[in-house]
């Protein structure tokens, strides 16, 4: 009896079979990791820029600014560093990144209901502006509540 434990324990090991955490993400989610890795880049790039005379047009979910250590600004760059943070998570399977990227969801949702229903007061003109991001957002966190647990349970193959 002694002798089986160790071999069932062995072909245990070959019936696990592992697989990246990447192939656990559609092919949008990938696509967007892309897109906001480089989003990230641009962010801080923005930040540093901000101490020179170059004034870079920011925006995102309805907050828009030409400078960027304005409250606007400073909200845009800190959502597109996180957004750069998560997407690199992903993409390189960290343990984090489906905790980032639903509070990167969560937050992105929260920003752009409060740009549609609060900003339009504090603007010039009364418009209220439908975000489409919403379409992609509210998708991105219902994936990740569906893959959270096998991204938990994968260990990465190099």
């Amino acid at each position: 009896m002694e002798q089986t434990k160790p071999i069932e324990s062995a072909f245990n090991e070959f019936e696990q079979t592992e697989i990246r955490r990447r192939k656990l993400l559609p092919w949008w989610i990938k696509f967007f990791c892309w897109v906001f890795m480089l989003f990230g880049f641009l962010a801080f790039v923005c930040l540093i820029l901000g101490f020179t005379n170059l004034k870079p047009s920011l925006a995102l979910y309805g907050f828009e600014s030409n400078e960027p250590f304005s409250i606007n600004g400073l909200i845009v760059i800190i959502i597109g560093l996180f957004k750069g943070v998560t997407a690199f998570a992903l993409w390189f399977e960290k343990e984090f990144a489906i905790q980032f990227g639903k509070i990167d969801a969560i937050v992105g949702i929260i920003a752009c209901v409060f740009a549609m229903l609060v900003l339009p007061f504090f603007q010039e003109g009364f418009n209220v502006t439908i975000r489409l991001e919403l379409i992609l957002l509210i998708p991105f966190l219902i994936k990740l509540n569906k893959i959270q647990k096998p991204w938990a349970a994968k260990r990465v193959i190099n």
